[in-house]
């Protein structure tokens, strides 16, 4: 068995204000074979900037509120909600409560994507 508590992970702060802890992947605590997942803070105010990629992705928010546009449709998200994006779709989320908004990510196939070197050298915002 393979085990790891995400609150062991340090993760990765990032400048759009959250922090990212990937669990299962190329970049993970645990290796991945074909899927990457992980778990995020998204701090007040803060977001996952617009981008996208080749693999699929599911955001599954665990706690708070926050809002979710992919290409261009805005919805609000609350705990219990699961949004799932089809590949090469812009989207974002921003947590608009007053509290972290918690979530997991799942995408496929597995891959390190290119938005979070893209956000950590100021190029996505």
């Amino acid at each position: 068995m393979q085990r790891v508590n995400v609150r062991d992970i340090e993760g990765m702060e990032f400048p759009a204000g959250r922090r990212t802890r990937v669990i299962l992947g190329d970049n993970g605590a645990l290796p991945g074979e074909l899927f990457c997942q992980g778990y995020v803070e998204i701090h007040p105010g803060g977001c996952i900037p617009a981008h996208h990629h080749e693999t699929v992705e599911s955001y599954f928010i665990l706690e708070g509120a926050g809002e979710m546009t992919v290409d261009g449709e805005t919805a609000g998200l609350a705990a219990g909600d699961c949004v799932f994006v089809e590949r090469n779709r812009e989207h974002a989320l921003r947590n608009t409560g007053s509290s972290e908004l918690r979530m997991m990510f799942v995408y496929a196939p597995k891959q390190i994507v290119e938005h979070w070197d893209q956000e950590l050298s100021g190029r996505l915002q």
